[in-house]
């Protein structure tokens, strides 16, 4: 497949620039991969989609407020995206500049702070902070807002982009899909005998990375870190044993419980992730997912059209242009469930 064949047309209006006024306020589309009706509801309406005895699978990662503004020696203005913290105050990141970086080159920071170039991996430079960088990003950092955010980051950003069970530090971008809840409606989802289970994986900077390639067999999917505990295999190991369904909460959490069932069961899961999930995938843990809306010819768009079917994905795509949902982070979400086809049969553990 190519990456035209995800290409969808998006008024620039609909691309939401804020949260909405309260958590939990946005819209609804249910996307039914087996061919059912598309169904516009609202996003308090979730518990009527669920049954007793489902499991709802959250991403708990927390967004470092990773952006900063720099300059070098020489006075030219920088912009560094963190990717991620690595050992010894040393840090990747996307890098911005008028001129390549040079190992050695020394970048002043927000606070005082240098940050020296040691070297590059792939598009990534890597650098050496004069201090640690966990404490000084959450102090000095910015939100990171995704680029088709058209205004700078401010204090509620802090709050709006970043779930309510935000846990481990560590993602560049939020686990949109997560933003919807409050704790009212984690608790009526209790209440009514839907199950939870954690997970973390960290959204790199990759993630705002387009695809470059045509063909899809060509692109390189960046990597992330994730970890499935064994607590969530069990509760998933549990819920197939009553006959629940799994349903993951966002796209994260689609990739990081595939990648931990990539030997055919799920087991549990410490390390990087670069799986590609595309049509042809056959999906062996996740039931049905809850997202938000992603941009054209992006791999989120793949992934959801790998689960529900390309062709219907795209359909729904231009039914919620035609009644003006909100798009990407801040935007509306979906309900998705397969096609069929997209399945693994599975039987209880």
């Amino acid at each position: 497949m190519r990456r035209a064949d995800f290409h969808y047309e998006l008024p620039e209006e609909l691309i939401a620039q804020v949260p909405p006024a309260q958590r939990g306020a946005g819209r609804l589309l249910v996307i039914d991969g087996a061919g059912g009706p598309l169904r516009d509801l609202r996003f308090a309406d979730l518990p009527s989609l669920l049954a007793p005895g489902d499991l709802l699978v959250f991403n708990n990662t927390r967004v470092v407020p990773a952006r900063l503004h720099g300059h070098k020696a020489t006075g030219g203005a920088v912009e560094l995206l963190l990717e991620r913290i690595l050992d010894g105050r040393r840090f990747l990141a996307l890098a911005r500049a008028s001129k390549p970086f040079r190992p050695g080159a020394a970048i002043a920071l927000p606070g005082g702070a240098t940050a020296t170039v040691t070297g590059r991996v792939e598009d990534m430079v890597e650098f050496q902070l004069d201090r640690d960088p966990v404490s000084y990003f959450e102090a000095h950092g910015e939100v990171p807002l995704p680029p088709y955010i058209e205004r700078p980051a401010g204090e509620d950003d802090r709050e709006r982009y970043q779930t309510v069970y935000a846990r481990d530090p560590g993602s560049v971008a939020a686990p949109t899909a997560g933003l919807h809840f409050d704790m009212a409606m984690l608790d009526r989802l209790g209440a009514a005998g839907v199950g939870t289970a954690w997970l973390t994986l960290h959204v790199g900077a990759g993630t705002f990375q387009p695809v470059r390639a045509d063909r899809l067999d060509d692109h390189r999917m960046h990597f992330e870190r994730a970890r499935v505990p064994a607590e969530a295999v069990e509760a998933v190991n549990a819920t197939r044993r009553r006959g629940g369904r799994v349903v993951a909460v966002g796209t994260t959490v689609v990739r990081s419980l595939e990648s931990a069932a990539r030997e055919g069961t799920l087991q549990p899961f410490d390390g990087e992730t670069d799986l590609f999930i595309r049509p042809g995938y056959r999906f062996r843990v996740v039931d049905a997912m809850l997202t938000n809306f992603h941009l054209p010819e992006s791999t989120l768009l793949m992934l959801v059209s790998a689960f529900a079917g390309r062709e219907r994905v795209l359909e729904a795509y231009r039914h919620a242009v035609t009644e003006r949902y909100r798009f990407f982070s801040y935007g509306d979400a979906c309900f998705v469930t397969p096609e069929p086809t997209a399945l693994v049969p599975r039987e209880a553990p």
